[in-house]
């Protein structure tokens, strides 16, 4: 349940291995209301397997910036990330899913499940639809979890984001780790003339995204608010249920993203599902099986971004202006071209953590990050 990316991603892998697949949809609209930053990695782009056709602008690189005088930028000098428009992207999903055999049924939302039936009320009225397993990916905010009594994801950050008129080079997205005690800002380019600007904060978003919007004019073309679960729920799985993506708390606690891991996690789904069908069973134990495969995937990648995260909201603004300088070295820069990866950021992390520059630079505190990324 649930049409966005994870879950179309899973509806179409379902139909594909010959199951009968209903997908239901709270709204009206698949891909409204928009809740997300729109940036894709290129990994995360291809495994949508979908057109370039919701591809608004191509990003190779980076610019960080403390506010406090440091900055640094990174250009790959080719296509690292894509700008989409969400709605084109959502729709294009379902549609591959449609035209695998599953079906959609829209402005019908969850409210209950009584053993192996799932409660729905919607534009055909009340309904009771029996299903063999089901799978959930209804979101940060879903009820699936809180109804059959599971505990969720740990943290919700708060985001906003506005499109605004500004001339910036699209090439590079701006990061602005400052702009939040929690998180970061961004300021994303749509285009030469165009921008997303946006931050997430763990309270009082609206107040710090007001004074970071400030800075790029006072003029909104569009705005958006949303949720980002960071914290897997302690068990993604369990009566005849999969959680899958933002459902399960899976978003990347380095950048907030969570199409990559919504939609590898819908496949790691799909094809447990698949296997329960072929047994007949339908237990834990034989679920079981969903969250290995996802936490031999990108589990460790989750553990080692949320290490980081809590470092990063320990640390000062004038801590986080002393790394952007002591980022802004050759060899430093040369290292996060080669091995920076927006989904996998341990590896970079990793190297980073033992660069002999950098300890010099950021002294004792970098130190102990270090220990703690390293070990958690």
């Amino acid at each position: 349940m649930g049409a966005g990316p994870a879950g179309s991603a899973a509806a179409r892998a379902c139909a594909e291995e010959g199951l009968s697949t209903l997908c239901i949809e709270e709204h009206g609209t698949i891909g409204h209301p928009v809740q997300c930053a729109g940036l894709l990695s290129a990994s995360a782009l291809a495994e949508c397997d979908v057109s370039k056709r919701s591809v608004l602008n191509e990003v190779t690189g980076a610019r960080m910036v403390s506010g406090l005088g440091g900055e640094l930028l990174f250009d790959a000098g080719v296509t690292k990330a894509y700008v989409v428009d969400r709605c084109l992207l959502d729709r294009e999903m379902a549609e591959r899913a449609a035209e695998a055999g599953a079906e959609f049924r829209l402005k019908t939302g969850a409210c209950g499940v009584q053993g192996a039936s799932l409660l729905t009320r919607g534009v055909r009225g009340r309904e009771e639809i029996p299903f063999r397993l089901l799978i959930a990916a209804d979101g940060p905010r879903g009820s699936v979890a809180r109804m059959l009594g599971l505990r969720r994801a740990g943290v919700y950050l708060a985001g906003v984001q506005a499109e605004v008129p500004y001339t910036m080079d699209p090439r590079y997205v701006e990061l602005h780790p400052n702009a939040s005690p929690d998180f970061f800002g961004w300021a994303i380019p749509v285009s030469r003339t165009r921008a997303r600007v946006g931050l997430c904060a763990r309270e009082h978003a609206g107040d710090h995204f007001a004074r970071f919007v400030a800075r790029y004019g006072g003029t909104s073309l569009h705005l958006v608010s949303g949720v980002i679960p960071l914290g897997v729920m302690p068990r993604t799985y369990g009566h005849r249920t999969l959680f899958v993506g933002d459902a399960a708390g899976l978003a990347k606690p380095t950048s907030g993203g969570g199409v990559y891991t919504g939609v590898r996690s819908a496949k790691h789904a799909a094809a447990v599902a698949a296997a329960c069908v072929a047994r007949g069973t339908f237990d834990d134990e034989s679920l079981r099986e969903y969250e290995r495969r996802w936490k031999e995937d990108f589990g460790r990648e989750l553990d080692t971004g949320m290490r980081a995260l809590r470092v990063r909201q320990r640390m000062t603004p004038e801590e986080i202006d002393r790394l952007c300088r002591a980022l802004n070295d050759e060899d430093l820069i040369a290292t996060i071209v080669e091995h920076g990866d927006m989904d996998r950021p341990g590896a970079l992390l990793r190297r980073l953590a033992l660069k002999p520059a950098l300890a010099r630079a950021m002294g004792i505190l970098f130190a102990s990050g270090v220990r703690q990324i390293l070990t958690g």
